[in-house]
């Protein structure tokens, strides 16, 4: 698969994210996602692959593509919520503005030249439109969990535009973001289930509501 196809996947897998009321499915896209993003540093990287895009690749797949969908679908088990109810803004409309969002983040990568390492118009593009949606999917969003599912999505961006510039980013700090990462979302999914319980409901809103 060409890095060009790759990033494509990408895009449309944050508009399928935008467009989807679903949570279990939404859960197996951005688990989709891990697994292309995984694969970014393979194929961007020139010539065979060093150990580091090696060891980078391993281990975005492992905990991006598989532990963080296992931990977060257990976490809608528990919860027993299986779709968005009601988000702040709809799914026709969020697909609109995140047709906008592409846009605009298309025009914002024509312009940021040179470009960091091996990075492409296209790849900084697929970057700059994933922080976009992660961020959308935390703002729009009323069940706590698309706040997870936002964060994963907005780090998937931090992480894309990074193996753009493989070659300025040391492995060491790469995989303490990666360790960073595991553990906030590890902690989402234990305090996801934990809100349930004491409160029968995950959805923020609600929970601005508590009084002392």
């Amino acid at each position: 698969m060409k890095l060009e196809w790759l990033l494509v996947l990408l895009v449309l897998s944050n508009l399928r994210l935008l467009a989807s009321g679903r949570l279990g499915a939404k859960i197996r896209t951005v688990a989709a996602q891990g697994i292309l993003l995984g694969l970014v540093p393979l194929l961007g990287s020139s010539g065979h692959p060093g150990v580091h895009a090696i060891a980078i690749a391993t281990a975005g797949i492992v905990i991006k593509g598989f532990f963080f969908p296992w931990l977060l679908l257990r976490a809608v088990r528990e919860t027993r919520i299986n779709r968005e109810v009601q988000p702040y803004v709809g799914y026709l409309a969020s697909v609109m503005i995140g047709l906008a969002g592409l846009a605009g983040a298309f025009l914002l990568s024509r312009q940021l030249t040179p470009l960091p390492g091996a990075a492409t118009s296209l790849l900084v593009t697929a970057a700059l439109f994933s922080l976009f949606t992660g961020l959308f999917l935390i703002v729009s969003r009323k069940r706590a969990i698309n706040q997870v599912l936002g964060f994963l999505v907005l780090e998937n961006g931090v992480f894309l535009f990074g193996a753009g510039a493989m070659g300025e980013m040391s492995l060491l700090v790469e995989l303490g973001i990666l360790l960073d990462i595991l553990v906030a979302v590890f902690v989402m999914g234990i305090t996801l289930f934990h809100i349930n319980r004491e409160f029968d409901h995950i959805e923020t809103n609600r929970l601005a509501d508590l009084k002392d």
